[in-house]
């Protein structure tokens, strides 16, 4: 059966297909399901929806349908917030949380030292966080940015950590069918530049920033002189971190 799912999976174009094989074969419960699950991936439904989780950071997330999928390339936005969080009690938030995987590995490295909320504006990502963060401590809230958070955390928030939509709205025919038909849109789609969204981060955070607190920011390697000068505009102090290894590029913004 394993052989099987394997060679219609390679067929179909995984370049995964063996581990992919496993994963679906040791998650299905019955022949039936298993059947369902494959004509699914080969569909293009991402793996991460089909199976219900994601492996992030070493962690095993909870991921459902219609909530974006956390990337390895992400792992670089967790070590450097959770590097600013070394103290028991730090304020962490998770803004445009998705599935609240930063949050919940942010938390992990921490040792869950840390007090963290998330927010996102699309109610099914909200639903999908809760079940990530909650039986950690951590408090999701459903609204737009920074507005959704409790209004006692202004000027007290120390990190923020962001993955927020960065690809320019041209390029978005460009991506994977998996993530352009079955993200969404919302967690993708940054504006005609892709920082359409960082301006806004910026340009709010002060407000919520305690003295000597950070947004850390996930964009692009050819996004991250023009993000640095939003930064900058921001009235923030701007630094970009790169790992080539797993081709990722954070912005931070300071005050």
């Amino acid at each position: 059966m394993r052989a099987a799912v394997e060679a219609r999976l390679r067929a179909a174009g995984s370049v995964f297909a063996s581990d992919e094989a496993d994963l679906l074969v040791s998650s299905a419960r019955t022949p039936a399901e298993l059947e369902s699950m494959v004509d699914r991936r080969i569909d293009g439904v991402p793996l991460e929806h089909i199976l219900g989780w994601a492996w992030f950071c070493g962690i095993r997330v909870c991921v459902t349908p219609g909530v974006f999928v956390p990337r390895a390339r992400t792992e670089l936005l967790v070590r450097e917030a959770a590097a600013l969080a070394d103290a028991p009690g730090t304020i962490v938030v998770d803004l445009c949380c998705g599935s609240g995987a930063i949050g919940v590995a942010i938390a992990a490295a921490c040792r869950g030292q840390i007090r963290l909320h998330a927010t996102d504006i699309d109610p099914v990502s909200v639903e999908c966080a809760r079940r990530n963060l909650e039986p950690i401590g951590g408090y999701v809230h459903q609204g737009d940015l920074f507005t959704a958070l409790p209004g006692d955390l202004l000027k007290r928030v120390e990190v923020v950590a962001v993955n927020a939509p960065y690809v320019p709205t041209d390029a978005m025919s460009l991506l994977p069918p998996e993530a352009r038909l079955y993200e969404p849109r919302h967690a993708l789609d940054g504006g005609v530049d892709g920082l359409d969204i960082m301006r806004r981060i910026v340009a709010e955070a002060p407000s919520w920033l305690a003295p000597g607190g950070h947004v850390v920011i996930e964009t692009s390697e050819r996004q991250a002189a023009a993000a640095t000068d939003v930064v900058a505009r921001a009235g923030l102090i701007p630094r970009v971190v790169r790992d080539d290894d797993i081709d990722a590029t954070v912005v931070f913004a300071s005050v």
